[in-house]
């Protein structure tokens, strides 16, 4: 306990007393009803306590008058809107009788919330696309650190938590909450992570959370460049299997021409056959149309006629002779062709099927790349 003038000293030298403190202080008198007197630092103020307002009920001032003891009271962030740690201490007369308090209003500041302006530059500085840094109470967004790029997130400071983030999310679950939004909420795609805090002296507790939002920018790059790739892929495979069901198809037709031009090869061979048989037929209907000439010549005039006749006998096999020389000619020339088609259409076969192979080859290291691509969209989804 003191007395009034000591009370009264310690109001005077107050300014001087509260700037003293680090994190800051409120120094306050009060009657048995209300506050009478406040000194507030300058970087600490609770603007719903001033002079005239009453002294809680069951509070610690009103405990400090009535048992005459100092107390120590912490009050939640739902009373003022910020943690605080209030001690009171009685204020007696001359004769011992209690007539007020003195009070010391205190931040209670978490470890995390204290630590906050040291270490949020060092966070952000770790990270190589950048990132932003915030703390928040039950409530609302508090305080945050980032650079420019984030000049978004910093518009929500001092706002109230939405139903929406992960915030109030881990602060219900009681664990860490990550999601990840695209440029629709914040202009800009981002994973935003919330660890909930809990008091340091009553561990269930949850005063806040600690919040961390890095950008997704190459992640959504790298997931649309799979997209795509792998979008590109399925129209190359689809046009390389086309292709490749053409060149089996132009390969099972080149194997059947080369199957008919053999046939047609054979067939002049057969024809030449034929030709030899006429030929043979030719030079005996020749000799037998020379005989017939002698006979008629030993006829005399009886076989005259008759001579006529053996002679045009031998004149149609010299012309059917020389029918068979000209279309043996001609079925060469037909053998050369063929002969240099059936060249051709083997080189052709063997190039269909060396294109067949190809595009089956071709397909395979498709798969492989759609597979890459596909393995580039999980890595994608895990960063």
């Amino acid at each position: 306990m003191i007395n009034a003038k000591e009370a009264e000293i310690l109001r005077e030298t107050g300014p001087i007393i509260v700037n003293m403190i680090p994190g800051g202080m409120i120094l306050f008198i009060g009657d048995t009803e209300k506050v009478t007197a406040k000194v507030a630092s300058n970087n600490f103020d609770v603007s719903a306590i001033n002079v005239g307002t009453k002294l809680r009920k069951g509070g610690g001032p009103l405990k400090a008058i009535e048992e005459r003891r100092m107390t120590s009271e912490k009050i939640p962030t739902a009373v003022y809107g910020q943690r605080i740690v209030v001690i009171s201490v009685p204020i007696v007369d001359n004769e011992q009788q209690v007539t007020g308090c003195l009070g010391f209003i205190l931040p209670k500041a978490h470890p995390v919330a204290t630590a906050f302006d040291y270490l949020a530059p060092i966070i952000t500085e770790m990270f190589g696309e950048g990132a932003y840094v915030y703390r928040t109470d039950l409530q609302k967004y508090v305080t945050g650190l980032g650079p420019q790029q984030f000049d978004f997130f910093k518009n929500y400071m001092g706002n109230q938590l939405t139903n929406d983030g992960v915030e109030l999310k881990a602060l219900k679950l009681g664990h860490v909450v990550s999601e990840d939004f695209g440029s629709a909420k914040y202009g800009m795609p981002v994973k935003v992570t919330a660890y909930p805090i809990s008091d340091e002296e009553e561990v269930y507790k949850l005063v806040g959370t600690f919040g961390i939002v890095l950008p997704r920018k190459t992640q959504t790059q790298l997931r649309e460049i799979s997209t795509n790739l792998n979008s590109n892929l399925e129209e190359i495979s689809s046009a390389i299997q086309e292709l490749a069901a053409s060149a089996s198809e132009v390969s099972n037709n080149q194997q059947e021409l080369n199957k008919n031009i053999v046939e047609i090869r054979n067939i002049t061979e057969e024809i030449n056959g034929v030709l030899a048989l006429i030929k043979q037929i030719a030079d005996e209907t020749k000799m037998l149309g020379l005989n017939a000439a002698i006979e008629a010549a030993r006829s005399g005039e009886l076989g005259r006629g008759f001579g006529v006749v053996a002679g045009e006998i031998r004149k149609l096999s010299d012309e059917s002779k020389q029918t068979v020389i000209t279309i043996r000619g001609l079925i060469e020339n037909i053998k050369t062709k063929v002969k240099e088609t059936i060249n051709n259409s083997e080189v052709t076969l063997r190039t269909t099927e060396e294109q067949a192979a190809a595009t089956e080859e071709m397909s395979a290291g498709i798969q492989e790349i759609t597979s890459l691509s596909e393995q580039m969209n999980r890595i994608a989804e895990v960063i």
